[in-house]
């Protein structure tokens, strides 16, 4: 089987690699120096001279709060075409597309849980990008997997812990918002799921992945936190506002990756997991 790997050098790309370097499985792995994926000739070429059999699609832009503004046309350029012009790519050398998408694309307003069958509605740049992109997915590439996600932390990048941590260090006190509630997802738990999808053939189609339990950003901090002499104090968002809309209430629903056999550990043991190898 012959993998392409775009964003190999991001959070989660970085991730998938190592992974499959454990197992030695070979890919070829690139990032946007190496292939430019808003640029469709540039895309077709590559496809058709390496013809993977699966792409992981973890290249993305991420920046929320930018893609409002300053990065809103980025932010469409990556997300929405760049994931276009694989989708096609794809379906043009029957290869399947894995691609990550968020829980940004609901609007975070309902209490029960997202479902992969439930409507997106984002409101926010990030969020409708996306929910574009997988729209684009399954408008293109007949055989897809779409993985939806949320709260993503992990070794080789920044995100939420690493900034608690960072914080930690220098503040006694720290203040963070406990009125956003949703599933933190270990990028090495997401990892496994995208070549578990691929590997045994699961039914294509959407999937939700982050780690078992909920808990809200204020809860998350304080057990990252628990060894530490730092106090955590809640506060509400309209304390701590911000430029792009967060979801209130995202919690995906992962009643159908469950169904498939695949054994998500809960984010609790997930977070204990990830603080030992960094040795925190």
């Amino acid at each position: 089987m012959k993998i392409l790997i775009t964003g190999a050098n991001g959070q989660l790309g970085t991730e998938l690699r190592y992974l499959l370097d454990e197992r030695g499985v070979a890919y070829r792995a690139t990032d946007a120096s190496e292939l430019d994926i808003t640029n469709r000739q540039q895309v077709d070429e590559y496809l058709n001279s390496y013809s993977p059999d699966v792409i992981y699609h973890c290249a993305a832009y991420t920046a929320v709060d930018k893609a409002e503004d300053e990065g809103k046309a980025l932010n469409q350029l990556v997300n929405v075409d760049g994931t276009r012009n694989l989708a096609q790519g794809a379906a043009r050398i029957d290869a399947t597309i894995v691609y990550i998408s968020t829980d940004y694309v609901f609007d975070g307003d309902s209490k029960e849980i997202y479902t992969v069958d439930d409507q997106p509605a984002p409101k926010n740049e990030y969020g409708r990008t996306k929910y574009e992109g997988e729209l684009a997915v399954q408008q293109f590439a007949p055989k897809h997997y779409i993985i939806r996600t949320s709260w993503v932390f992990g070794k080789y990048g920044h995100n939420f812990v690493y900034t608690m941590l960072n914080l930690a260090k220098a503040h006694d006190t720290i203040t963070v918002v406990d009125d956003q509630f949703g599933r933190p997802s270990w990028t090495r738990t997401l990892a496994e799921f995208m070549t578990y999808a691929v590997d045994k053939r699961l039914d294509y189609g959407i999937y939700h992945l982050s780690e078992e339990n909920s808990c809200n950003w204020y809860e998350f901090a304080t057990e990252i936190l628990k060894n530490t002499s730092t106090r955590v104090l809640p506060v509400t968002s309209e304390q701590y506002p911000q430029k792009a809309w967060r979801p209130r209430h995202s919690i995906l629903d992962l009643s159908q990756t469950e169904k498939t056999g695949f054994v998500i550990p809960t984010w609790q043991d997930a977070l204990s997991r990830f603080m030992k190898d960094i040795e925190v």
